[in-house]
């Protein structure tokens, strides 16, 4: 019988267990998946911690990679044998085995490595929504990108160079400082060091910047809407440092008629066709040059670890599990 990683309550990293699963059999519009590589990310820490609930018992983890070994009924376009990657809820990829619709998955070319894909669909796919839809970079743009040097961050800033703007990134320590720097960030400040603000300001000579994404949360929330021009738009897409306050919206109004958006992967992703075309460009982007850094490598069973260095802010980069 196969074996996942499961939680039969929320709570810190020590609730994850390896058990055995029974998977089953695919049925009509789904596919089974053999997994080989699984995809570390900070949502994974919201659903185990219950920030993010669950019903119990649950699995884990939001991304993965593998070989088709069964297909359901009325499923066209996926074979036995396809190499297939996703980023789809619900939560459960540290697995071995998984059944998944076959409209949630992206058939890999043969130049992406099953290791690459799972570190990159979640990651990339967010960048691609971030950066094309949610706010539309556009040339000589200049934007404010926190944890410039996390998973998101790295990419990111390498797609926002092929865009042609840029970069500003905050990082934590003087490493993630010299990593975002050869990423493609243009200007980087260590927030432990640095007033953030005034350094956005100063570079951008008092007009701040049309767009700050901001996946840290509740350190950095006030002072990112302070770096933002008039009618700048403020992108949360996570939290790791804790929830950001209750939005006041008399506030947006006096600092500039900002706009405020809280997107999600899932929701720019679910139409299968919105699913495909995310994918289609994030591999072009990186055929195009952007680089997948996968920095830390772990086996499944060791997710426990695994949770505790990322939330220490341990990692850099794209976090894989082997299984």
């Amino acid at each position: 019988m196969p074996r996942a990683i499961q939680i039969k309550k929320q709570g810190a990293a020590g609730v994850m267990k390896w058990v055995e699963v029974p998977v089953g059999k695919p049925k009509r519009g789904q596919i089974l998946i053999n997994q080989s590589h699984v995809g570390l990310n900070y949502i994974d820490v919201y659903h185990r911690s219950g920030l993010y609930p669950l019903e119990m018992p649950h699995g884990i983890g939001m991304e993965a990679a593998g070989t088709v070994e069964a297909v359901g009924a009325g499923v066209k376009g996926i074979r036995v044998g396809d190499r297939v990657a996703y980023a789809a809820g619900p939560p459960g990829s540290y697995a071995e085995a998984r059944i998944m619709p076959a409209d949630r998955v992206v058939k890999l070319p043969d130049w992406i490595s099953n290791e690459q894909a799972a570190a990159m669909m979640l990651q990339g796919m967010t960048t691609e929504y971030l950066i094309r839809r949610t706010y539309k970079v556009k040339k000589g743009d200049t934007v404010l990108f926190h944890a410039a040097a996390g998973g998101v961050g790295l990419i990111a800033c390498q797609w926002l160079k092929q865009l042609g703007a840029t970069v500003i990134g905050t990082v934590g320590s003087p490493a993630k400082a010299k990593l975002a720097k050869a990423h493609g960030c243009d200007h980087v400040i260590n927030y432990n060091k640095q007033d953030f603000v005034k350094r956005v300001k100063s570079i951008t000579k008092g007009a701040g910047v049309p767009v700050v994404y901001d996946s840290v949360g509740k350190s950095t929330y006030n002072g990112s809407l302070d770096c933002l021009s008039p009618l700048g738009t403020f992108v949360s897409f996570g939290n790791a440092s804790g929830p950001i306050p209750p939005v006041d919206g008399a506030m947006l109004s006096q600092k500039g008629s900002l706009f405020f958006t809280r997107p999600t992967l899932m929701t720019y992703t679910a139409d299968s066709k919105d699913l495909q075309a995310s994918a289609r460009a994030l591999f072009a982007a990186v055929k195009k040059g952007v680089k997948i850094e996968v920095n830390q490598r772990y086996a499944m069973k060791n997710a426990v670890q695994a949770h505790r260095d990322l939330e220490a802010r341990k990692t850099t980069g794209s976090t894989v599990f082997e299984v």
